[in-house]
């Protein structure tokens, strides 16, 4: 179901709220009281999910599957999980960007591109491929488009996020025009996920200086919003970017559009930072650019959390190799503090975080890929210690888990499972990390992360073109 709203919605104003709060459904139901709400339960399930090719074979693109198993048969090696053939799809029409509460017994997922990109939905876990869509829909369309970027940013609040540039420039079309100015919008939208509606929503100006934009920067995606503990700020990655002023544009390899060189950035990793709950007087902090000019929106996986110690811990995710802090204090980065996965490894070749979750007391997993070896890693970190500890798996030197490039696979890019990892399971003290290649079959690990032992658990049956990418 679509839910047909006003384009022009007024941002901000008590019409356009209630406006977007979209269509719910009677019927809803939860694991113990029959009414829907806050997962308040306890866990019986891992929910394991997994992407498709689409019509045209581009791996993991077509869909996502879901399947949930308990904690004993997560475990069990001799247990085996078919998600493409016994499992539950999920409503997308690409892969879907889901995310879980916190005791695993729902799923949520906004609907990404299609006839129904930017729907919200949500699913009741209850075993296996049964998954109860409550029917509790809310269209988010009108703020974040039909491809939002969102994540669940604290218990029981999910904040989509939606960002786009344009360059001012004389004369406005065509080739050999001189750069004038550049604009930054960015849309946000708070959702409540227990009783799921739109309770917030803006859209501003993000608030680079005067300088700044004359200078070429500008951010045309922002993703992987947190609330901090005091829930007071929410704070934002970011792709900043550069447009070389000095140089005309040019026309693209199509012919159909302007385009810009890039300049050289000056500026550090980059976090836009709002008030909580009234998202109001938004704000850009810098890391400092000696620290890390590398950014932080991540790829469909959620790389900012907010610590034990109440410190915000941020990966430079996914072609960063550093864990940045922001001080729970001063909402600032914390240019005294850097942890360097490259460093903490001890590897001479570069590496790159392409996802982790911060588990506790300084604890957190990580996946990453090394420069010059092929495959993907785990890595158990200690963001106090600043070390690491690297996990042995099966088949992780299989191309698929970063991606095998065109040459390789006969014109085509495929992304592996590393390239759209969206979900580091947690449950008491274990961690479930499904690890399947483009392809080819793979396991559940999981990993105990007081002791640091890692046991392979549940094989996971695959198919050409997919990829298991989150447990939840």
């Amino acid at each position: 179901m679509k839910t047909n709203l006003l384009k022009t919605a007024l941002f901000g104003s008590a019409l356009a709220l209630s406006a977007l709060v979209g269509c719910k459904k009677s019927g809803s139901e939860n694991p113990e009281t029959g009414v829907s709400g806050p997962d308040v339960w306890a866990r019986k399930y891992i929910t394991l999910t997994a992407a498709f090719p689409d019509a045209e074979g581009t791996a993991g693109n077509g869909g996502t599957m879901a399947y949930a198993i308990t904690p004993e048969q997560a475990i069990n090696p001799n247990f085996e999980v078919n998600v493409f053939t016994n499992g539950y799809g999920l409503r997308s029409q690409r892969t879907a960007r889901v995310q879980g509460s916190a005791n695993g017994n729902f799923l949520y997922n906004i609907q990404y591109t299609g006839t129904d990109g930017g729907i919200f939905n949500k699913y009741k876990v209850e075993g296996d491929k049964n998954f109860v869509d409550t029917r509790e829909e809310v269209n988010t369309e009108p703020i974040l488009g039909t491809a939002p970027r969102w994540v669940v940013a604290a218990d029981g609040i999910g904040i989509g996020v939606f960002a786009s540039s344009v360059i001012t420039s004389a004369p406005t079309t065509g080739a050999g025009a001189d750069f004038v100015d550049v604009k930054s919008t960015a849309k946000i939208a708070v959702l409540n996920l227990n009783d799921p509606q739109i309770t917030r929503q803006t859209e501003f100006t993000i608030p680079f200086t005067a300088a700044q934009t004359k200078a070429g920067y500008q951010i045309g995606r922002i993703d992987v919003p947190v609330l901090n503990a005091a829930k007071t700020k929410i704070f934002i990655g970011c792709n900043l970017s550069r447009t070389d002023v000095t140089k005309k544009s040019g026309i693209n390899e199509a012919g159909t559009a302007q385009t810009w060189s890039a300049g050289t950035r000056e500026l550090g990793t980059a976090t836009l930072v709002v008030d909580y709950p009234s998202l109001s007087n938004p704000k850009l902090i810098y890391a400092d650019p000696s620290l890390s000019r590398v950014n932080n929106h991540s790829y469909r996986t959620m790389t900012q959390y907010v610590g034990t110690d109440g410190n915000i811990y941020q990966a430079t995710a996914t072609s960063g190799s550093q864990i940045l802090r922001i001080n729970a204090s001063t909402n600032e980065y914390d240019n005294s503090y850097n942890f360097n996965l490259k460093t903490a490894l001890g590897t001479a070749n570069n590496v790159a975080i392409s996802a982790w979750k911060y588990i506790k007391d300084g604890v957190g997993i990580v996946l990453f890929t090394e420069t010059g070896v092929q495959g993907g890693y785990l890595a158990l970190i200690d963001l106090n210690a600043r070390t690491a500890t690297r996990l042995a798996t099966e088949k992780q030197t299989d191309a698929g888990y970063s991606g095998l490039t065109a040459a390789q696979n006969g014109g085509k890019v495929l992304t592996g499972t590393f390239g759209q990892f969206q979900n580091i399971g947690l449950a008491g003290d274990n961690v479930y990390v499904p690890l399947s290649p483009n392809g080819i079959d793979g396991n559940l690990y999981v990993i105990n992360y007081k002791t640091k032992t890692i046991t392979k658990g549940a094989k996971l049956k695959n198919q050409s073109g997919s990829f298991y990418l989150g447990a939840y």
